[in-house]
């Protein structure tokens, strides 16, 4: 029998991961959640919220490229932007390498979650908290969202818990706030969030996915696998004005005249990503 710490993880509903914890550098828990950072063998240095991986060194980059880069290289000039959630500030990281951001708000609900981060996970942040044009603002986004002004940002990118996670998550994904998000976007806004596994959860994410529908125009769909998550993770990009498929071939050009720097990301994937669809069981 192995010996040591692990963690046992749910992919899916009949399919279950096991990591091995090398080390715990950090505990913490705030209202919300317990969080940790420790070292999985295999992935490095982890976030690990109640008990679920949320970011490893190994491979975050690739969930977060694919999460803010083709939304933001949708829009032509995307200076104004919000982040709902993404607490260790790596969807951070990834807006404010567009020379084109005059400012970021983050909004998360957790202060400690990102205190912590600030803290321990600067291989993931790389002080992007410190940034003149990054605000971060403690609060649940719900209530962000209500109380902002008639189209106020260029790009909204959701960086929050799978729509699977339980009744609290389910709400964040309806086509009410999804009306909501789109009143404090400018007309040609863009809106990007992660969407769960459409093959390990198909009804959430069609439930995602036929919200989004409703209100706007322009709807693109892409996945990848997650080596740390074990499953395919969706993204979806939404506009009125902008329709991804047609300015992939762009991508290129805009990370580049912009300063963007990716390790994952580039035109000639996502064009990839966008022709071959959705996996569904």
């Amino acid at each position: 029998m192995a010996e040591g710490v692990f963690i046992i993880e749910p992919a899916g509903k009949f399919l279950k991961l096991l990591f091995k914890v090398s080390k715990i550098y950090a505990l913490k828990k705030s209202q919300y959640q317990e969080i940790v950072l420790a070292e999985i063998e295999g992935f490095g240095k982890a976030l690990i919220l109640d008990k679920f991986i949320q970011s490893t060194e190994k491979d975050e980059h690739i969930y977060h490229e694919l999460l803010v880069h083709p939304a933001m290289t949708l829009h032509p000039n995307p200076r104004r932007i919000l982040i709902i959630g993404g607490g260790e500030g790596a969807t951070l990281r990834e807006v404010l390498k567009h020379n084109t951001v005059e400012e970021a708000i983050m909004v998360d609900i957790d202060s400690v979650v990102v205190e912590f981060s600030k803290k321990y996970l600067g291989i993931i942040h790389q002080e992007s908290f410190n940034d003149k044009r990054a605000k971060v603002i403690i609060m649940d986004g719900k209530d962000y969202v209500e109380q902002a002004s008639n189209e106020s940002f260029d790009v909204i990118i959701m960086d929050l818990t799978d729509p699977y996670a339980g009744d609290v998550a389910k709400p964040l994904y309806s086509s009410e706030f999804f009306m909501k998000l789109k009143r404090v976007l400018k007309r040609n806004g863009v809106l990007a969030t992660q969407a769960g596994s459409s093959y390990f959860y198909s009804e959430e994410y069609n439930y995602v996915l036929n919200n989004i529908k409703k209100v706007f125009k322009n709807i693109s769909e892409y996945w990848f696998w997650l080596p740390s998550f074990g499953l395919n993770v969706n993204f979806i990009v939404a506009s009125d004005e902008y329709n991804l498929m047609n300015v992939a071939n762009m991508m290129d050009e805009r990370l580049n005249s912009r300063g963007v720097k990716t390790k994952f990301i580039k035109g000639s994937l996502m064009e990839g990503l966008l022709k071959i669809g959705v996996l569904y069981p």
